[in-house]
């Protein structure tokens, strides 16, 4: 069961995320996106398609709680930089997140299901994040709020469908084909999708800048 999120996510009304209407399928997909690159962009669309999304959000987070934030670009820049990936009219680019003032997907999401109840949204996420999904705040209660769609990423494959989080969910797993009706299962519920692969990551595109400056 999910626990309950402090209330002070909830009613804030300057908190401002896109327009969903009901009855939409939605799709989350959040990140520090630094930088954003073609594998994110790979991502959404496979999501869009296999899904059948009527939108996908870019989550523009203010920070990951798991990594070092201290040479983390402002918001605004990293945004900028996501509408140039994020194409197309069902893609939307947001940093709602920064005004819930919290940068845990659990809180994001419960704020979400309490702010749009007749939307039925679904959490996407690359395989190299379910291969660390355990280490995230209330990894569980996220997997409890929405389904999850998890879009393969070059060399995480196995690493994913190992990880601890891919065994405690294993039974709730659907077949691909069933891919587009996952918005409609009760959570905790969840879909692996292969995709066309890109060898990009944020990770080694920094690493390359700074190499660049240092020489």
């Amino acid at each position: 069961m999910a626990r309950k999120i402090p209330l002070q996510y909830f009613g804030a009304l300057g908190v401002k995320p896109p327009l969903a209407m009901p009855g939409q399928v939605i799709g989350i997909m959040g990140g520090s996106f630094n930088p954003p690159h073609d594998g994110h962009r790979i991502v959404a669309e496979t999501a869009v398609k296999r899904l059948g999304l009527d939108q996908l959000w870019w989550v523009v987070t203010p920070g990951n709680p798991l990594k070092p934030n201290d040479d983390l670009p402002p918001l605004e820049d990293r945004m900028a930089q996501c509408q140039k990936f994020a194409l197309g009219p069902r893609m939307r680019v947001t940093g709602f997140e920064q005004e819930l003032g919290t940068p845990y997907t659990a809180a994001t999401l419960g704020f979400l299901k309490h702010r749009f109840p007749r939307v039925r949204f679904v959490w996407v996420m690359g395989a190299d994040n379910l291969a660390s999904f355990d280490r995230w705040q209330h990894w569980r209660d996220i997997a409890s709020r929405m389904p999850i769609a998890v879009v393969d990423r070059p060399g995480w494959r196995l690493k994913a469908l190992a990880s601890p989080a891919a065994s405690v969910l294993a039974d709730r797993r659907l077949t691909e084909p069933d891919a587009k009706s996952l918005a409609r299962h009760k959570p905790p519920a969840w879909v692996f999708l292969t995709s066309r692969l890109s060898p990009l990551s944020s990770t080694a595109l920094r690493a390359s800048q700074i190499g660049r400056i240092r020489t």
